[in-house]
C-alpha cells in the first residue's frame, strides 16, 4: 500500500497527545458519563466474586473452591463465609454513597451501616435455601426431561437465574443500592433470563428452558408458577418514566399457573387468577379469572 506522507513516531507521539488532551477535555463537561470517580462504585468484578461464592454456600456440595482446601466442611464453609462477609462490607459501603440517607455520610457510618445490613442479610440465608429447594423440586416434579436433581442443580441456567434473583431480592428490601441489580444483570449475561431484584417470587417457582425471560420489578409470583422461555411479566407502557417510580406496573400471577412460551401479560392491574394456563404467544393486558385458559389459535 502506498502512502503520500511519511508517518514517522515523533509525529504519531505528537498525534496521541493530541488525543488524550482532546478526550480529558471532554471529561469536562458535567455529564452524567464524566464521572472518574472509580473508587465511589461498587466493583463489578467484587460483586459477581460475591454471587459465585454465594452459590457456594447455598449449594455447599455442588460447586468446587478452586482456592479454599480443607478437609473440614465447616471450615471449607466457614471460610467462604468470612470472604464473602468481608467483601460484602466493602461493596455495600460503597454503594451506600448512592443512597439519599447515606450521600453524606461518614465512612465510619457507611462502615457501621454496611456491616448491620450484611449480618441481616445473612440471617436471610436460611430462607432463601428454604425456597430454593422448593425450585429445585418445582423443576424435577415438572421437567420429565430431568434425570436428577443434581442435574438441575448443576446445569438449568432457569435455577441459576432464580438462585441469583433470590439472593438479590433480600439486598432489595434492605434497600441496598445498586448491588441487588448488578446480580440480576450478571444472571441475565448469563442466562438470558431477566428477572429484576424487586420481583415477589413465591415458593416452586420453575423456568423452563428460559431464555428471553422478563420479569418486571413489580411483578408478584405466586407460588407452584411455571413459566417457558420468551414469557414477558412486563409494565404496559413506560411513557411516564421516573414519574412510574414505586407503583405497581407489573401483573400478579397467582398460584398454580402455567404460562407458556412467548406469552407476553403486561399491566400493574393485570391479574392471572390461580391455575390458569396461559397458551404461547398470547398477548393479555387485562386480568383473567382463576381456572381460565388462554390460547392464540390460528386462522
Amino acid at each position: 500500500m502506498d502512502y503520500n506522507y511519511k508517518y514517522d513516531k515523533d509525529n504519531m507521539k505528537s498525534g496521541i497527545g493530541d488525543i488524550v488532551n482532546l478526550i480529558l477535555e471532554d471529561y469536562k463537561n458535567g455529564r452524567d458519563i464524566d464521572n472518574m470517580d472509580i473508587y465511589n462504585q461498587p466493583d463489578r468484578d467484587a460483586v459477581k466474586d460475591i454471587v459465585i461464592k454465594l452459590i457456594r454456600i447455598i449449594y455447599p456440595g455442588y460447586y468446587r473452591d478452586k482456592v479454599y482446601k480443607s478437609y473440614s466442611d465447616a471450615n471449607r464453609i466457614s471460610i467462604v463465609i468470612e470472604d464473602v462477609i468481608y467483601n460484602m462490607n466493602k461493596q455495600i459501603a460503597i454503594a451506600f454513597r448512592h443512597s439519599d440517607s447515606y450521600r453524606d455520610a461518614s465512612d465510619e457510618t457507611l462502615e457501621c451501616g454496611a456491616r448491620k445490613i450484611t449480618h441481616e442479610f445473612f440471617e436471610k440465608i436460611p430462607k432463601i435455601r428454604e425456597y430454593l429447594d422448593t425450585d429445585v423440586q418445582a423443576c424435577y416434579s415438572g421437567d420429565p426431561a430431568a434425570y436428577s436433581k443434581e442435574e438441575i442443580i448443576l446445569s438449568y441456567p432457569g435455577l441459576f437465574a432464580t438462585s441469583i434473583n433470590r439472593i438479590a431480592h433480600e439486598l432489595y428490601l434492605l434497600k441496598v443500592p445498586l448491588i441487588p441489580r448488578m446480580m440480576t444483570e450478571y444472571a441475565h449475561s448469563k442466562t438470558g433470563i431477566d428477572i429484576h431484584p424487586g420481583a415477589t417470587i413465591g415458593k416452586y417457582f420453575m423456568i423452563d428452558h428460559g431464555t428471553g425471560i422478563v420479569i418486571g420489578e413489580t411483578s408478584i409470583i405466586g407460588e407452584h408458577v411455571k413459566m417457558y422461555q420468551g414469557v414477558t411479566i412486563g409494565g404496559l407502557s413506560t411513557r411516564g418514566g421516573q414519574a412510574l417510580k414505586g407503583v405497581k406496573r407489573h401483573p400478579t400471577i397467582e398460584n398454580d399457573v402455567t404460562i407458556y412460551a412467548g406469552a407476553s401479560i403486561l399491566g400493574g392491574d393485570t391479574i392471572i387468577g390461580e391455575g390458569s394456563v396461559i397458551g404461547a404467544n398470547a398477548f393479555i393486558t387485562a386480568s383473567v379469572p382463576a381456572n381460565s385458559r388462554i390460547s392464540m389459535k390460528n386462522s
